[in-house]
């Protein structure tokens, strides 16, 4: 209390001061004229509406994962590690319906499809679940689908490929609700001068844990002219199907020297 500043004593003795009024008025009530009392019960509820409201929104915002968190589990000896910024915090335009091909869902997320009508929408929803670490999650309703690809494409940052070597491995982690099976491919691009490597791994639905790892000591990457990365979610047979991804997030990180 001796280091409060002098408004926040204030406050703390007129806090005080408020509880003892209404404890009294609450131990008095059995004896109280029915005149007084009307009045104190109209302020009551008066009151409790707005405590009510108060308890309400601190029981949903404390109970979420906080907006802006970057906190998920990285393989030990990781150099990096990202969760694009649709998971992390809310975006301007939260949801897109009958999206287009190459329609963007913020800065790093774009959808692409052939379909010559769109039945597809993409929107933001706010994570919920004790279990969840991303504050947000991305939900993708498919209706019919007359295509013959169906693919989000986020774009990595540039600290993903600074410093890239081809002993490096790096892993893409994922939570997927779907309400039907279905396959669902990632496909690693890295653009090095005029090339770009690719290498595709199908993501384990069937494990409890969802991730895949590329190594790039298979690829032919020229470490000297690495310019950027993207990776491709390629979704097979998507039609009739509701698919959120709760969270997503990159790691990578130096291979073990022999």
């Amino acid at each position: 209390m001796a280091g409060m500043p002098g408004s926040d004593l204030i406050k703390t003795f007129v806090s005080e001061r408020v509880q003892k009024r209404w404890a009294k008025a609450a131990r008095a009530a059995a004896g109280q004229d029915l005149a007084a009392l009307r009045r104190q019960r109209s302020q009551a509820r008066e009151l409790r509406t707005h405590l009510n409201e108060l308890i309400h929104v601190a029981d949903e915002r404390l109970a979420l994962p906080a907006i802006g968190s970057t906190q998920f589990r990285r393989p030990q000896g990781s150099d990096w590690g990202w969760r694009p910024a649709l998971w992390r915090g809310p975006l301007p335009v939260p949801g897109l319906s009958s999206a287009q091909n190459k329609s963007q869902l913020g800065e790093e997320v774009t959808l692409f499809h052939d379909c010559a009508f769109s039945e597809l929408t993409l929107r933001q929803l706010r994570n919920t679940r004790e279990a969840d670490l991303a504050p947000y999650g991305l939900r993708m309703d498919v209706f019919k689908f007359d295509g013959s690809f169906l693919s989000l494409v986020i774009d990595l940052p540039p600290e993903a490929v600074q410093g890239l070597k081809r002993r490096h491995l790096l892993r893409m982690d994922t939570i997927v609700e779907m309400e039907k099976p279905l396959e669902i491919f990632a496909r690693l691009n890295i653009k090095h001068g005029p090339n770009t490597e690719q290498i595709v791994r199908e993501l384990p639905l069937h494990e409890e844990e969802i991730m895949v790892e590329f190594d790039l000591a298979y690829t032919k990457l020229n470490e000297k002219r690495v310019e950027k990365a993207w990776l491709d979610l390629i979704f097979e047979g998507p039609e009739m199907n509701q698919v959120v991804l709760r969270d997503l997030t990159f790691s990578r990180r130096p291979r073990a020297e022999l």
